[in-house]
């Protein structure tokens, strides 16, 4: 039997897949659990503020372009040197200090509305990842520090600039990374089922209106061949 692969800082992308269940390997007796991607890994030690500021749109994205080797381990600020320290040792590649161009590693922050100023236009709603902020149309918004991750995707929608960025208090904890990608899925599964509706909506008044015409046609076509 030839000895198991070695792997080296050369060897990429690394993938530690196992068989996916008993009928994947005839010869196991028990069905193994779902394999992970080298993505999967790599996604699982990044902190799911899925704030952008590595430069790609979420921590999915940017997790398959370090897999693929598109994209170094340093350009996430949120998770820091601790997090390049444990992407490095996954996958056998040096560790590097945090990408300045990517933004400081700093205290965990979460965003405040001054609420007396806002006007409730719902801007900040949407590009929120994970839904923490609370609010409806001329309506005061208030955020849930709870939730918040810290992303500062809100403020600059904010056309009245009542959003900052504020230390999180020791009354609250930073969600878990679990809970972030659990409430982002949620949040982006919710936005294409909204865009699907309103597509849907959009496509059944165009049909309705095309049907409307076609009787009024069907009649000007009838008067012209009774006027020749």
């Amino acid at each position: 039997m030839s000895p198991p692969p070695v792997w080296t800082s050369r060897s990429a992308p690394r993938r530690r897949v196992r068989a996916r269940s008993g009928r994947d390997c005839p010869r196991c007796s028990v069905a193994l659990p779902d394999a992970m991607t080298l993505a999967d890994e790599i996604d699982a030690l990044l902190p799911q503020t899925q704030c952008t500021r590595c430069g790609y749109d979420g921590c999915r994205p940017y997790s398959e372009a370090i897999a693929g080797n598109a994209a170094p381990i340093n350009q996430c600020p949120p998770g820091g040197s601790a997090t390049i320290a444990a992407l490095a040792d996954l996958l056998h590649r040096p560790w590097l200090p945090l990408n300045p161009d990517n933004g400081v590693e700093g205290a965990a922050l979460v965003a405040v509305i001054d609420e007396t100023r806002c006007i409730g236009c719902v801007k900040c709603l949407p590009p929120c990842p994970v839904d923490a902020i609370i609010g409806a149309r001329k309506q005061t918004h208030t955020v849930v520090a709870a939730l918040c991750t810290g992303c500062e995707l809100c403020i600059a929608p904010c056309p009245v600039d009542c959003i900052s960025m504020v230390p999180r208090g020791d009354d609250s904890r930073d969600p878990t990374p679990d809970m972030n990608r659990a409430r982002y899925h949620a949040h982006t599964t919710r936005l294409a089922r909204r865009t699907e509706e309103q597509a849907a909506l959009l496509a059944a008044r165009k049909q309705a209106a095309r049907n409307s015409m076609r009787p009024a046609v069907s009649a000007s076509a009838t008067a012209s061949e009774k006027t020749t």
